[in-house]
């Protein structure tokens, strides 16, 4: 009895847990749908019924919003792709191969984690001003390239070192070259971690915020959540119009949403796959 009250109160704090950290979404997906007199009544809304689109129209018919989607998009794309090759090479270089210099590179990822990214935002500032690629897609990709790749090298390492070696020397002994051995053998099972890495990657791009600031000064090479930002202080004689910026905001997080739901299996598979050793 004392056991099954432990996991009926566990289950309990678990589920109000879970409520407590879903009701802020909730709360703006229902405020999204509520109309300005509604959202300033001192009674709250719990369900928006008979709830209004207007908030998403408003949004949708903002030129600033679809520029503001074309950019995000094209960063993360590019940011994605490059990162998790550079990262890719480089945890399969670390993993496998000893050569010198490899101990001051890995301590080099941990030190590059340990810096605040605030640290740094002068110096790539300037070097950005320096190049001329203010408020380019080339230069706050490349900033946000170098943000990604360590820590994503960092967790792809393990995923690496997880897989056997001896799976790729037996290829080699059935006539695969060593880039076969990758092709055939390794890059399979290194799949779930490409996806689980990936995921953070594009989250870190996606929702990034301070530095894109600083380098993106024209609204129209703004990101979404500079959009956002810009959305919310746009507003009418001084008063915010929270249900359209709740719209937006919904519609801000659509991508990672989606995004989830097409990479869920494989993520699942990446992130206990890195638990287990050969």
């Amino acid at each position: 009895m004392k056991r099954t009250f432990l996991r009926s109160a566990g289950a309990a704090l678990a589920l109000v847990l879970a409520a407590v950290w879903a009701f802020p979404v909730y709360w703006m997906v229902n405020s999204s749908f509520l109309t300005p007199a509604t959202i300033s009544k001192l009674e709250p809304t719990w369900v928006p019924f008979g709830g209004t689109l207007s908030n998403y129209r408003a949004v949708l018919a903002d030129n600033a919003f679809t520029s503001a989607l074309g950019m995000s998009l094209v960063v993360t794309a590019i940011c994605l792709v490059l990162c998790l090759v550079y990262a890719l090479l480089a945890s399969f270089a670390i993993g496998r191969f000893r050569f010198r210099g490899r101990k001051t590179f890995v301590l080099a990822i941990i030190v590059v984690q340990m810096l605040p990214a605030e640290a740094m935002f002068i110096a790539q500032y300037k070097m950005l001003a320096g190049a001329n690629l203010l408020n380019s897609v080339i230069g706050v990709s490349v900033i946000y390239l170098a943000m990604v790749v360590p820590f994503t090298t960092w967790m792809l390492r393990g995923f690496v070192a997880g897989i056997p070696v001896d799976l790729e020397e037996a290829a080699m002994i059935d006539g695969c070259t060593r880039m076969g051995a990758f092709r055939r053998v390794t890059f399979p099972l290194l799949a779930p971690g490409l996806v689980a890495s990936g995921v953070f990657a594009f989250l870190q791009v996606w929702n990034e915020f301070a530095l894109a600031s600083i380098i993106l000064t024209e609204s129209q090479k703004a990101t979404l959540p500079l959009w956002l930002r810009d959305f919310a202080q746009s507003s009418n004689l001084g008063v915010t119009e929270w249900g359209e910026v709740m719209a937006g905001s919904v519609l801000v997080a659509i991508p990672v949403i989606v995004f989830f739901m097409i990479v869920q299996g494989r993520m699942a598979q990446g992130l206990v796959g890195g638990a287990v050793k050969g």
